[in-house]
């Protein structure tokens, strides 16, 4: 998922996820708030505090492009931090990220790729052919629903452990 501003001035007194880690910042899958930007012709300066700890910190990107890079909004994470380890965070982040063109569409394509090359190099003329459609169908079909249910599962795991007393299926 896409994240721009159009002025870094949008970003102070907002939360948002470090996405990646950089020397002497803080560490990715954490919320940080953003308590003042400045723009010049160097840059962008961005003054943040870490939530958890209450550590200040400052850091300069060249472009706004880059900050956004470097972390992004994330509502959920932000209001339920406390509730999970970065490692879940992350893993939160990742998935989320996920899209049809992104994730899913290469592992289609290299499946149809062993597919067709199994079924004409094993069974080869019009039974390879007809194998290697119904297999292809059947794999493209199977890869998307794995993917939507994996996607599924990590959010019901993580609304399991803020909501207490309420039973996701």
């Amino acid at each position: 998922m896409a994240f721009a501003l159009y002025s870094i001035d949008e970003a102070v007194d907002c939360k948002y996820v470090v996405m990646k880690s950089l020397s002497g910042q803080a560490k990715a899958g954490t919320v940080i708030h953003v308590m003042d930007t400045n723009e010049n012709s160097e840059g962008i300066r961005v003054d943040y505090r870490v939530t958890k700890t209450g550590q200040n910190f400052v850091i300069k990107f060249p472009t706004i492009k880059e900050f956004c890079k470097w972390c992004r909004p994330d509502s959920f994470v932000a209001r339920h931090y406390d509730s999970f380890t970065r490692k879940e965070i992350m893993n939160y982040l990742k998935v989320k990220d996920r899209s049809f063109t992104t994730f899913t569409l290469p592992i289609i394509i290299a499946a149809l790729v062993v597919i067709w090359l199994i079924s004409m190099l094993a069974i080869g003329g019009g039974a390879g052919v007809g194998v290697g459609i119904a297999l292809s169908i059947v794999a493209a079909l199977g890869i998307m629903y794995i993917t939507k249910t994996t996607k599924e599962k990590m959010l019901v795991k993580l609304y399991g452990k803020v909501n207490t007393g309420i039973s996701f299926k």
